[in-house]
Order: structure tokens, then sequence, then C-alpha cells
């Protein structure tokens, strides 16, 4: 009798896994247990919308045949670019928190659940609140930092994240890696601008809630080269040229962004009070040198994977933060993390499956080998938090946040029965007892 009652059990349970998968969800809004103290969500209810901008009069990248002879006048065109903006929202707001995306193929979309109310009424207590313009990588959109932007608009902050077109999954190209290189920085500038134009809208549920005088680009790895860029960091004359780079802009339409030239000292925006850069390709690849990153002009936080194979470590993120000497700039470092250190959202559910024209499993777009994506991003939250406290809010209570022993592993904790520290406690700010690990945090000033 037991045995059959226990072959009945077994049964009902492997009845119910099924059921069980189909109700996964793919949040974006996971805290883990030993996520950090500023990871923590805000007091603000969140909403979230969608706009559609042009920028007029754009050159057309992918019209130029590199091939041909040089197009005189190069083509134009109206560029759309779609971005999703997180705000506070009313306290009382209510409706559907999910997300409608695509993933890597370009084909599946999938639902992504997170805390904010799509379209809701805006909180009318707050004003004047700070911009945060977030960049995708390439490919991507304007989801792949979703846990990171909707956890900081719950700060008192709002967050644009740019679809940037010809590097979304669904208009992606060889081609288009040339587009990017040209209209990044284009892109986040003028999402700047669009959006300070609504903060003076009285149709626009923007106005009067955002003060774009002080604003942060956040930017992953195409995103974090345009970053860059706006902040100063010009790229070099050999590149702007497209020598010896089969993937550069043609005949010359990246000199805009060369460094020294007019047109890019032009684009240093005093708006820009900060910068944070998730694995900013460039350097490595001879886009940027010790030189023309010495044009970075706000203070910069650098986030990276010291394995990273895709913008380099010790040769790429790493070297780019050495170089910018001209400000204050922080490095966090994942131990043995590679290119997707801290950015990217959990692969979707629906990512688990090798598609037959990439060649590859979907979900491999999003992992890392070693670090688990919500421990990750956890991390990322706590220190964007402090950071932005720091630049943008001018918070003098986020100073202990950063400064930190280089070395988590070497953090000693020594805390009285009582929660308070001895004087040889040193680890980590916001970090319970033994989470602080494999991590390194490393500061540079103004001249070092």
């Amino acid at each position: 009798m037991k045995r059959s009652i226990g072959f009945i059990s077994f049964m009902l349970i492997a009845a119910t896994i099924p059921c069980a998968q189909s109700r996964a969800e793919n949040r974006i809004d996971v805290q883990r247990s030993d996520a950090p103290e500023l990871s923590a969500y805000g007091r603000h209810a969140i909403g979230v919308r969608t706009l559609h901008f042009v920028n007029p009069g754009q050159i057309d990248i992918l019209k130029i045949d590199p091939q041909s002879a040089k197009p005189d006048p190069l083509p134009r065109y109206d560029r759309p670019l779609t971005v999703e903006v997180w705000y506070p929202a009313e306290p009382n707001a209510h409706g559907t928190t999910a997300l409608k995306a695509f993933i890597r193929d370009g084909k599946t979309e999938v639902e992504l659940l997170g805390k904010a109310i799509r379209d809701a009424a805006p909180d009318r207590d707050v004003t004047g609140l700070p911009l945060v313009i977030i960049s995708h990588g390439f490919p991507g959109n304007r989801y792949l930092l979703s846990p990171l932007a909707e956890n900081i608009a719950s700060k008192g902050y709002v967050v644009a994240a740019i679809d940037h077109l010809d590097s979304t999954y669904q208009t992606m190209s060889a081609r288009g890696f040339s587009s990017t290189l040209v209209n990044r920085p284009l892109d986040q500038l003028f999402v700047l601008n669009q959006i300070a134009r609504l903060s003076h809208d009285p149709k626009s549920f923007l106005d009067g809630k955002v003060d774009t005088n002080d604003t942060a680009v956040i930017g992953y790895s195409m995103g974090g080269y345009g970053a860059l860029i706006v902040a100063g960091a010009g790229v070099t004359r050999k590149a702007a040229e497209s020598v010896d780079y089969p993937l550069a802009a043609p005949y010359g339409t990246l000199r805009i962004h060369e460094s020294g030239s007019e047109s890019h000292s032009a684009m240093v925006d005093p708006r820009v009070k900060t910068a944070i850069v998730f694995a900013p390709w460039g350097m490595n690849s001879g886009f940027f040198d010790r030189e023309t990153v010495r044009g970075v002009r706000t203070p910069m936080l650098f986030v990276a994977g010291s394995v990273d194979d895709v913008a380099g470590y010790e040769n790429g993120v790493r070297a780019t933060w050495q170089a910018a000497t001209t400000v204050d700039r922080a490095l966090l470092t994942f131990e043995n993390a590679n290119h997707n250190a801290g950015a990217v959202m959990p692969p979707p559910k629906e990512a688990n499956k090798v598609d037959k024209d990439l060649g590859f499993n979907i979900a491999d777009h999003y992992i890392d080998a070693v670090w688990d994506n919500v421990r990750m991003n956890n991390i990322s939250q706590h220190f964007v938090t402090a950071w932005l406290g720091k630049y943008l809010k001018t918070d003098s209570r986020m100073d202990a946040y950063l400064e930190l022993v280089p070395e988590a592993n070497s953090g000693v904790w020594a805390v009285g029965e009582d929660g308070t520290p001895k004087p040889e406690h040193s680890y980590w700010k916001g970090f319970q007892d033994r989470t602080a690990k494999g991590l390194r945090f490393e500061r540079l000033k103004a001249g070092q």
C-alpha cells in the first residue's frame, strides 16, 4: 500500500511540473537575499511609458556602399528612435506591469514582469528629477538593462532607455555596426534634448517632472562607447578615417567624433554631470587611445569583468579607466566575469533554445559562465545608486558606500553584538557578512 501511495504521489508531483514551468515568470525585479543594501527598491511607485522620437536629416550609413564611389551628397533620412521611460508614479497606481520585449533572435516576443505600472500617472508631488539615459549594446534593445532602469526610477529619477536603430535585435546587420559607431552618441544627445523639450511641455506627462541639467548617461558595451564620446573622449584619427578598420564608418562619417575636432568638442554637454559605463568597447580596438580618453570631462564609474574577451580588460576597460586622468573615476571589477558583467538582465525562459540561424543557444547572449545575472544586477543597482546619489543628487551619505578597501576579499567583518562596527571593521559598507566576494572597487582622482 505504501508503495502504491508513493507512486501515486510521485505521479501527482510530476504532473504539476509542466504547469509550474508554464507559470514561470521573467522577473526583472528580483532581489536576492544576499543583495547589498542600496540595491533595494526606493520609496516611489514606478510608471513606464513608451515614447517615439524622430531625429531628422541624419546620414543614412546603411545606404552608403563603401566599395563604391563616395555619394555626393551623402544620403540622409529621418531617424526613428523608440524610448522607454520609467518614472516615479502616483502611490496608488494600478495596472499591468508587463513589458513586451523581443529577445536575441529578433523573432520571439516575451513578457518581462517588474514593478512599473504601464502608463501610470506621474507622482504629482515630485518635480525636477534628475535624468538618466540608458544605452544598450550591439545588439540589444531598450529592455536589456531594465532591471537597473526601473530600480533607479524608484529612487527618484526619470530613466530613458533607447532602442538604437540598426543595432536592436530586430534591426541589426553587419553594416549596422558602422551605423552604431556614428549614431550612438548622437542618439543619446538627441534623446536628452527631446526629454528636455517634454519637461517644458504642458501636454506631456514629463512637464515639470525632470531637470535635464542633472543628467547621467549609462551605457553597456557600444552604449558605453557612445557614453565615452558624450563625456568627452573622442575617437582616434585612424578610426575616424576608417584606416585598417573593415567595420568602420565609411567615407569619414565618423570624423564628427574625432578627438580634438570642433564637431566633437561641441558635443560635450554641460547637462551631463556623470556617466556610468559597463564594458565600454573601443580602447582595445584602437577607436580610443590614452590621449583621446584624456578628453573625458565628467566623473565616471566603469564596470567590467576581469576576463572580458569583447571589450578587453587590461587593454580595454581598465586601460580606459586609467587613461581618464582629467576626472575622478572608479572601476568596479567582477572577477572572472566576461563581457556581460553587471549590466544584462537574466535570460528570459524562452531564450533557452538553440537558434539554427544564430547557431547558438539564445540564453548564452545574456548569461555569464561564472556569475549569476541577478547577483550581478543587484550589485550594479547598489553601486549605481551610490554613484548617482553622489554625482546627481550631491548626497554626501553615498561617500561611505564608495570609500572601500579595493579588494572585497580582504575586507574584515568585525561588528559587536549590538551591531556597532569595531575599529578593525573594513568590510564593504552595505554588504552583509560573507557576501562581498570576488569583487574589486578601485578609485582614482583627477590627475592620477
